[in-house]
């Protein structure tokens, strides 16, 4: 049975890592699994004031996300935690009160880095977060992937066969996880 899943690339930069890495995902995926970027970087900042009017940018994301069957996030690491504009998404998702977005979807974990640890801190609090929003997610393996500025062949794939190995390994554990978790519903 194809799987929806929502990708949410916490990184606004056209031609960031991270972006890269959701596409080289979508390729690495099993055939069942079909990827697509929600675009987050036009959504307002959640005032929950603005729920009387509710912008068209925050009812066209919410609109994205609630039909997919789960959601994978591939994120950078700013200051040690998420990007802004992802916990923005995160808020938007989440609200109004009781009509959660995100609420028992799968999801999964990518933190791309240029440096060595691989984005672990953002990686570790958006857990926290995605736990309270009542997302079973991929615990093992986990996917912290560093030295970004070399991980990509000029076709955009992963260049190194043993991360390439690694993601494709990723990529069916989280198809696993979908099925199980959907299968519980």
């Amino acid at each position: 049975m194809t799987r929806t899943v929502a990708v949410i690339v916490g990184s606004l930069r056209k031609a960031s890592f991270n972006r890269r890495m959701a596409h080289a995902l979508a390729a690495l995926a099993p055939a069942n699994l079909k990827l697509g970027i929600v675009e987050i970087g036009g959504l307002p900042l959640y005032d929950e004031d603005l729920e009387a009017d509710t912008p068209s940018a925050w009812s066209a994301f919410r609109d994205a996300v609630r039909p997919a069957d789960a959601v994978l996030f591939v994120t950078p690491e700013y200051n040690r935690s998420v990007p802004g504009a992802l916990k923005n998404a995160i808020d938007v998702g989440s609200r109004p009160y009781g009509q959660s977005v995100w609420s028992r979807k799968p999801a999964a974990i990518v933190s791309v880095s240029p440096g060595a640890i691989g984005g672990f801190g953002a990686n570790h609090h958006l857990r926290q977060s995605l736990v309270f929003l009542d997302m079973p997610i991929l615990q093992q393996p986990e996917a912290y992937i560093g030295g970004a500025a070399t991980l990509f062949d000029d076709a955009g794939g992963i260049a190194n066969e043993g991360t390439r190995k690694f993601l494709t390994g990723f990529m069916a554990r989280f198809d696993d996880l979908i099925e199980t978790a959907l299968a519980g519903r």
